[in-house]
């Protein structure tokens, strides 16, 4: 485990420079200052409402892909997850008077889309310990940034507790994420994981990451 251990925090350090990117991001200052308009902000509602339903799937298709040992409970916990995300998200749209008919004809922006496609890539040809690093690695960077847009939300914007449990329930890891995912990489690896596979992946959805970031700050 030690070595997983390793792998994750050299990881870490590799993609330093994306996560700063991504939790120093135009979009979040643009939001501090007001300057979002109620567009662009039922945009991110609709943008989350696929990404969340695409990941939801996808970690059903990686539960279903590895049925047995602490792989199958870590995907089937990430996707109750996505689910308990998707319905909090329905606060947000209100707040936003976004009807459900609105975000399902809603055209997504191709930059903000990369991330789930990524993802759904991963449920058909990935690793658990690909999947398990890349969003162990990256839950860091999306978490802060969905604390940031609670709290401008809240404070600039006047929105609700119901209006950003959304943000907040992402803001903050599930209690013991990071040790049951370090077990699930630690499991495949010994199986035969490629290591180099695996810090990949999480370098291509941290840029995926910022892809989504850079997405709804494009024009602004």
């Amino acid at each position: 485990m030690d070595d997983v251990r390793e792998l994750l925090s050299r990881t870490r350090d590799e993609l330093a420079g994306t996560a700063q990117a991504i939790s120093g991001h135009r979009f979040l200052a643009l939001l501090r200052d007001h300057a979002v308009p109620e567009a662009r902000l039922r945009a991110l509602a609709a943008e989350q409402y696929l990404i969340v339903s695409s990941d939801r799937r996808s970690f059903a298709q990686l539960a279903a892909r590895f049925p047995t040992g602490p792989a199958s409970d870590f995907f089937l916990n990430l996707a109750g997850g996505e689910g308990a995300a998707l319905g909090a998200l329905r606060g947000y749209a209100f707040w936003l008077g976004l009807a459900e008919d609105e975000i399902r004809s809603y055209e997504p922006l191709p930059g903000a889309q990369a991330y789930p496609a990524y993802v759904s890539w991963l449920a058909l040809n990935g690793s658990p310990a690909d999947v398990a690093l890349a969003f162990t690695a990256n839950l860091a960077a999306w978490g802060a940034n969905c604390g940031q847009v609670a709290s401008s939300l809240r404070t600039v914007y006047g929105a609700d507790d119901a209006a950003v449990a959304f943000f907040e329930f992402f803001a903050e890891p599930p209690a013991g994420f990071e040790e049951r995912a370090l077990v699930v990489i630690d499991e495949a690896l010994s199986g035969g994981a490629s290591p180099v596979l695996a810090r990949r992946a999480t370098r291509l959805l941290q840029a995926y990451e910022l892809s989504f970031w850079d997405a709804l700050a494009e024009g602004l």
